[in-house]
């Protein structure tokens, strides 16, 4: 399936900038050059996670089970542009699942394992995906059996699909893998199917999910040619060389986790090492014991290692010398503390689904503390970086009421996007498609900058002009949630706000008004969201403002701004920041 407009294929082809060269048979050379290298590793508290005790597998066994898998799919009826569901968390199955979609030509879905049936519904509606891959169960949840009970209403959705300990017992009507791979396959059919494909670097691989600030998610497509595209920022900016071994920490779902844990390994012929959900003892004892070259992690975490030196010990930094962050800004003391105590250079990393991303890395930007600060002014004539992707992309400031384009410093700015790393547009959405880019084809961010530095070169990041919550790297949209808190039947009004958090960045508040002589608390709310609405663990609320009114404007609007400084004068934030030893991110 070819989604791109073919006048952008033409003209980025003709660049040099895309080729023909699918994940697939990049991977196929990387079996053939590096075939006993460690391609993919566990982490060591999987059991804890999943079925399964910890796997490594080699390019050649790994190559050996995608075939297996895409033959098992290929029995069952799934082929070219299917649609296929998966929900896994990081760990070897899930490099055997995307890359034998990406033999089969089938489009993954990738979704966050602690999505439930009412984020799960929406994918399954606006997608009639024809499969779904999961594990039989993820932490202590039963990921397959509520797959089946989607089957209900979504009845596209043919085939459930899922790993898992083949001696326990399994729901009816679940495929489990780990005996349908055990069985013979046939290979035959397998090359037979491939060697007639026609697949291009040019279909859709993925559909990723932004929430954005709409109540419904919208779908982000992204072809071979696309994914290829990003890669090179985290290669570059970090310094990565080939076959280097790359801790993985963010789940692989979206742009952040795809494009470093599982693209930017294949373009390397890496070493994954995965990890997720986020487990700071686990996380430190596999920088200690994998010999790391390149990890990312949160703020948060990087702060803790800073204040107790103890978390360190025995990590080989002069190994680990480059470790990338993001999902929440960057304060120097932390960026400096990393170079100055350990030698490690942060890269500080700023994106979204869409492709928009600024990497602001040593090379460029070799002061510690104007990494924290600054990105570069990527894509603009006149500054040259040493990404080669800025070169591929052009970025301007729109001041948004006046929609004047922003030259000068100081001035605050919706930073606007086009070029060869930003998606063509969202799944069957062509309206959402339309307001999310101007009249000059840049994509419309949403997030808010100034231009800085002595020769105006550098952006600097102010804040958001979307109302959105990114709790741990996670989208969190405000809409969808008041439009839930709303069915309560105590409640007759309903406001989401995020506010500060040391360790997630943000977090969630409801703010309500109740209806007269009925009451609600936090734990009742949850319940409710939780069990009655079959809403993620991470979206949930974590602080309840019950209010006799909310703040408006005079023509009606909630003033979210006003609802941040109430919260914040009532709640103000703690002294010292802290990270507890085991957290989600």
């Amino acid at each position: 399936m070819k989604l791109v407009p073919e006048s952008r294929i033409t003209d980025f082809t003709r660049r040099g900038w895309w080729g023909d060269t699918t994940l697939d048979q990049l991977f196929c050379a990387n079996v053939q050059q590096l075939p006993d290298h460690t391609a993919v590793v566990d982490a060591p508290n999987r059991a804890s996670i999943t079925d399964g005790e910890p796997r490594r597998l080699t390019y050649t066994q790994l190559d050996a089970q995608v075939e297996r898998l895409a033959a098992v799919m290929l029995a069952d009826g799934l082929r070219h542009d299917d649609i296929v569901v998966v929900q896994m968390p990081n760990c070897v199955e899930q490099f055997v699942v995307y890359l034998a979609c990406a033999r089969l030509g089938a489009i993954v879905t990738p979704v966050p394992a602690q999505y439930r049936e009412h984020e799960l519904g929406h994918v399954l509606t606006l997608t009639g995906a024809r499969a779904a891959i999961t594990s039989r169960r993820i932490g202590s949840h039963a990921h397959a059996n509520m797959f089946m009970s989607l089957r209900v209403q979504h009845p596209a959705l043919r085939t459930v699909f899922a790993f898992g300990d083949p001696r326990t017992a399994w729901p009816d009507g679940v495929t489990a893998l780990e005996s349908r791979m055990a069985d013979r396959h046939d290979a035959d059919a397998l090359r037979a199917y491939t060697r007639t494909l026609g697949l291009s670097a040019n279909d859709v691989f993925t559909i990723c999910w932004t929430s954005g600030t709409e109540a419904i998610p919208k779908g982000v497509p992204r072809s071979h040619n696309e994914w290829l595209s990003v890669a090179p920022a985290a290669i570059e900016s970090a310094q990565l060389q080939p076959q280097c071994r790359m801790l993985c920490p963010f789940p692989l779902v979206n742009m952040a986790g795809i494009s470093v844990g599982f693209v930017a390994w294949l373009k390397l012929g890496g070493t994954a090492v995965q990890h997720h959900p986020f487990d700071l003892a686990i996380f430190l004892q596999q920088l200690r014991n994998e010999s790391i070259d390149y990890t990312i992690a949160a703020p948060a975490v990087l702060g803790q290692m800073l204040h107790d030196d103890t978390l360190a010990d025995g990590i080989d930094f002069q190994r680990l010398c480059t470790i990338g962050s993001g999902s929440a800004p960057l304060s120097p003391w932390l960026v400096e503390g990393f170079k100055n105590r350990f030698g490690v250079d942060i890269v500080n990393h700023f994106g979204s689904n869409e492709g928009a991303s600024l990497t602001s890395g040593p090379r460029d930007i070799p002061a510690a503390a104007d990494r924290a600060r600054y990105f570069p002014r990527a894509g603009v004539q006149g500054i040259e970086w040493s990404v080669s992707t800025t070169r591929r992309i052009e970025t301007r400031l729109v001041d948004l009421e006046t929609d004047e384009e922003i030259t000068e410093p100081g001035r605050t700015g919706e930073l606007r996007y086009r070029g060869v790393t930003i998606f063509h547009g969202y799944w069957n959405a062509p309206d959402k498609t339309a307001q999310s880019f101007d009249a000059q084809g840049y994509f419309r961010t949403g997030d808010l900058f100034e231009i800085s530095g002595p020769r105006n070169e550098f952006y600097r990041y102010v804040g958001r002009s979307k109302d959105l919550i990114i709790r741990g790297g996670m989208n969190i949209s405000p809409e969808e949630l008041e439009n839930l808190i709303l069915a309560h039947r105590s409640v007759r009004e309903a406001a989401v706000i995020g506010y500060p958090d040391s360790l997630m960045g943000e977090r969630v508040c409801a703010c309500v008004v109740l209806h007269a002589d009925t009451a609600l608390d936090l734990q009742q709310l949850t319940a409710f969201l939780r069990d009655g609405q079959r809403v993620a663990a991470f979206k949930l609320p974590e602080r309840l403002a019950i209010l006799e009114a909310l703040p408006r404007n005079p023509v009606g609007k909630v003033l979210k701004r006003v609802l941040r400084e109430q919260l914040a004068a009532a709640h103000p934030p703690p002294r010292q920041p802290h990270v507890s030893p085991a957290a989600t991110v």
